[in-house]
């Protein structure tokens, strides 16, 4: 039995490889070399990326993969082509370069900061709404694949927000699992820290996390040590959004718990066919992945309820993504509730997600039983479970059950 539980684990970890190689195939080195060629029509997203990294020798690499000596703040502009030559949802990364600014990203300036200039620069790029998002990657991530890929983000929610990214040292490499992870522990003092500035800035109003893979860890690990520290998360910090959490969920329980009372709305985004979490389950001793369970079963229906987290399971949902990972991204129908309605702290029901008007969609995403007289299934590629509306999801439904009941009744009697 040993033997073959081996055999599928190396299985799994050659097929993450090949899908991983085919997705990296193809990419010239040095992207973020800036190049000052733009063609009309294409859209400029200005980020400002803080990083734990060490500093690369190579030109257009900026960061390696190892730890550096604290934070260092950079702002980059990046160009994307125009909608009508792209798929929404998709990084365009160059064939060769200089890159084709017309139909693939591109980098157009690169500009150290200090923390005083940092400062300033979020000043010039917050919005009318006063929000910032923070982005924190996952798992197997160079520095330019997490500018690039917050970059699309940005853009594709047409999220109204200062966007700001948190890159910890990955190697970018499917080896590098416990490497990476260590390099989250090691980055949560830097991610907390900057956090803290972000919330005491009078000029920002309110502070949107987003999480992906094992940056979930390192986010919720930071808050958990901000809670600790001064007795509660800061008010500012109003939304924390997980994607694909690589989180064991005995531990996030206990993270979660020692946020206390006055904590962030939590939005996760979960898949039960995520390749890379079935991998990451394997080699963490089979618990649970938070990024991997299903909602509608105990005993997470019933913990999701009582601490209020709002769940997007998104298995339903097929993308371009070989390892069902990155769907939060790739989708476009998800990249669009994160900007229209997640950063604001809106709650997302299945009006949202392309249900329309069909009542017989709960935020469960079960079937139900309308009055006894008729059964109302439903197919949708997103569920949402909300605590918050289960309720007037089941009054609506009993209401509705009743009405149809009175109608049969009155006809039969006629």
């Amino acid at each position: 039995m040993a033997r073959v539980q081996g055999f599928t684990t190396r299985a799994s970890i050659f097929a993450l490889c090949l899908a991983v190689l085919s997705a990296c195939a193809g990419r010239p080195e040095g992207v973020l070399i800036p190049q000052q060629v733009r063609t009309a029509n294409t859209s400029k997203v200005d980020v400002l990326v803080a990083t734990t990294r060490r500093p690369a020798e190579t030109p257009g690499v900026l960061f390696s993969g190892e730890r550096g000596k604290g934070a260092q703040v950079t702002e980059i502009s990046i160009s994307i082509p125009p909608d009508a030559k792209r798929k929404i949802g998709q990084v365009q990364w160059p064939s060769r370069l200089p890159a084709d600014p017309a139909k693939e990203f591109a980098t157009i300036s690169v500009t150290p900061l200090t923390p005083q200039s940092a400062h300033g620069w979020l000043g010039q790029n917050l919005t009318k709404s006063r929000r910032v998002l923070v982005f924190v990657h996952g798992f197997n991530n160079r520095y330019e694949d997490a500018v690039y890929r917050f970059a699309q983000i940005v853009h594709d929610s047409k999220a109204d927000v200062a966007p700001v990214l948190f890159t910890w040292p990955s190697r970018g490499s499917i080896f590098a699992y416990n490497y990476d992870r260590e390099s989250t522990n090691y980055s949560r003092d830097a991610l907390e820290d900057m956090l803290r500035r972000l919330a005491k800035d009078p000029k920002v109003g309110e502070v949107t996390i987003m999480a992906h893979s094992m940056g979930s860890w390192l986010t919720v690990e930071a808050l958990r040590q901000m809670a600790i520290r001064d007795g509660r998360v800061a008010p500012k910090i109003q939304n924390v959004i997980l994607a694909s959490p690589d989180l064991d969920v005995d531990v996030f329980a206990n993270q979660f718990s020692a946020l206390g009372p006055q904590h962030p709305r939590f939005t996760l985004f979960v898949s039960r066919d995520d390749r890379a979490l079935s991998l990451s389950r394997r080699i963490s001793g089979n618990i649970d992945r938070l990024g991997q369970v299903d909602p509608t079963m105990e005993p997470y229906r019933t913990e999701f309820e009582k601490a209020g987290i709002v769940v997007l399971d998104l298995t339903a949902l097929k993308t371009g993504d070989q390892l069902n990972h990155g769907k939060f991204a790739e989708s476009p129908e998800v990249v669009k509730l994160i900007g229209n309605r997640l950063i604001a702290g809106q709650t997302v029901t299945d009006s949202e997600v392309g249900l329309g008007d069909r009542l017989g969609a709960v935020a469960l995403g079960t079937a139900q039983t309308v009055g006894g007289v008729a059964s109302v299934a439903v197919s949708t590629p997103i569920s949402v479970f909300d605590p918050a509306t289960r309720r007037s999801y089941g009054e609506q439904v009993q209401r509705l059950g009743t009405a149809v009941g009175n109608t049969v009744t009155t006809a039969a009697g006629q």
